[in-house]
């Protein structure tokens, strides 16, 4: 499954995808907005935000393309490892009932 989290700490990143990776997850990493964002999004299986840690250009960059795509999006103002493991775990339970 691949999951994109834009925004948090840049400090974190790497505990980020080891959360992911332990979890059977693969995560991208955008940080700030980005060229072809629109692109970049599509094929992910799903959008974490960490909306007090991202710009609102971000935000909407990647709101926009989860829209048009129809890919779950999970808005959260904590930017901490447990709030993504919590997004993750939340997704996982998602899939299985797919």
């Amino acid at each position: 499954m691949s999951v994109i989290l834009v925004g948090g700490m840049d400090r974190l990143g790497e505990k980020y995808r080891s959360e992911a990776k332990r979890q059977g997850m693969d995560l991208r990493i955008f940080s700030q907005a980005e060229n072809n964002m629109m692109v970049k999004i599509k094929g992910a299986d799903a959008v974490v935000i960490f909306t007090n840690k991202v710009s609102h250009h971000a935000r909407n960059e990647a709101m926009t393309a989860a829209r048009k795509h129809g890919i779950p999006v999970f808005m959260h103002h904590a930017c901490g490892v447990c709030t993504l493991r919590e997004c993750l775990l939340c997704l996982s339970m998602m899939h299985k009932d797919q």
